[in-house]
């Protein structure tokens, strides 16, 4: 079979746009000729494309028309809007996390401390099924991009799940830091909600993933999230917060730190937690209680390799692994990070199904059941953790 060339287009030129460049780098059984970039910044836009020899467009529409494949790296506010025009033109959506959510009113001084929980969880579920209505009319397809289900421990799971029929317990999940580098992220507006959202939606969906992989191993359907409950506190903006210069505390009005209990159909349980409270650079992980296994899915750090190093000037030239605060004393440098958070391999396996139709490990189902529940989760917690019944999809 030959090796096809497919046109793509990235919207949006921060961090995510960077990152998913470098994996398109590393296709093996497709080319990505990156036409060009649009960007809302127009300046951020023309160093994008300038720093990688590609076209800046000065509209989406453009773009679009351009391209086979469109690549949503923008902030979650706009993942609707872009994906469904590109839908709309037969375009694949290769689409960042979180699919989509609630972004308030329109107004300038919205604020997400004081509006209820409830309309954002009308709101996402109608964005949700907006998208959802898009890609049956379209020839293309949502091609959702959470890394975590790619991530080689989570597919080494996936494996032990299908081979040995396990019956999974209990999903023990986190992803934490020190605080987002994105300045949208303080504001509700921009985000969709807090560390709920933008972070939980990792060990979330991963563990969505695995109980749906269950469910299909076994008896031929995905077992679905039933209900959650759930708490999230603003833990940076207390009064007596004491800022040492660490943690990121100029959120606006978003949560930063969280925690999720889901049961599913089958009445087994996940706890998902995820904060901006905690040093030391990334935790993310995911532990596994079955009836005939326990795994631990280190994502980062892991010890793949660890490192001391006495003084700190002797590493200024050399990337450890994300966020970390020091690079002095013992460290787990990451000898390719993206490898083991499942950036390519999620990238690899979007550009086979786009050339050749082969399957994907994240339909649009389970990007709407993460959104469902975590803005189920945001209901809850209004209601001070009381269980709030979740539609899945």
């Amino acid at each position: 079979m030959a090796k096809k060339t497919i046109r793509t287009g990235i919207v949006g030129a921060g961090f995510a746009a960077t990152f998913h460049y470098s994996c398109l780098q590393r296709l093996y059984g497709t080319t990505a000729d990156v036409v060009g970039v649009f960007a809302a910044d127009a300046g951020q836009a023309a160093q994008y494309a300038k720093d990688r020899g590609i076209r800046a467009f000065d509209s989406l529409d453009a773009l679009i028309d351009a391209v086979e494949v469109v690549h949503v790296c923008t902030p979650p506010v706009a993942h609707e809007e872009t994906a469904v025009k590109a839908l709309a033109r037969d375009r694949f959506a290769i689409v960042e996390k979180p699919l989509t959510g609630y972004f308030g009113d329109g107004r300038a001084d919205f604020n997400g401390d004081t509006f209820p929980k409830q309309r954002a969880l009308d709101h996402a579920l109608a964005s949700i099924e907006r998208i959802i209505a898009a890609e049956a009319k379209s020839k293309a397809r949502i091609l959702y991009a959470e890394n975590w289900v790619y991530a080689p421990s989570i597919q080494k799971e996936r494996e032990i799940i299908e081979k040995t029929g396990s019956q999974i317990l209990w999903i023990h999940g986190e992803e934490a830091h020190s605080g987002s580098h994105a300045a949208t992220y303080a504001y509700w507006k921009f985000s969709g909600g807090g560390v709920m959202i933008g972070k939980g939606c990792h060990p979330l969906t991963a563990a969505l993933y695995l109980k749906r992989v269950e469910g299909l191993a076994r008896d031929g359907r995905p077992i679905k999230p039933k209900a959650v409950s759930a708490r999230a506190h603003a833990i940076t903006r207390i009064p007596n917060f004491r800022d040492a210069g660490h943690i990121r505390c100029d959120y606006h009005d978003i949560d930063d730190f969280s925690l999720m209990h889901v049961v599913f159909e089958d009445g087994t349980v996940a706890d998902i937690f995820a904060s901006d409270i905690v040093l030391g650079g990334i935790h993310n992980w995911l532990e596994v209680a079955a009836n005939n296994h326990r795994s631990l899915c280190n994502i980062n750090p892991n010890t793949a390799m660890q490192t001391y190093n006495p003084r700190e000037e002797y590493f200024k030239d050399i990337y450890t692994v994300e966020k970390i605060g020091t690079k002095q004393g013992w460290s787990c440098p990451s000898p390719d990070e993206d490898w083991f958070t499942g950036y390519p391999q999620e990238m690899e396996a979007f550009y086979r199904a786009i050339a050749y139709n082969d399957p994907i490990e994240t339909p649009t189902a389970l990007a709407a059941d993460c959104i469902s529940t975590i803005y189920c989760a945001y209901v809850s917690n209004e209601n001070h953790g009381a269980e709030v019944p979740i539609r899945s999809f």
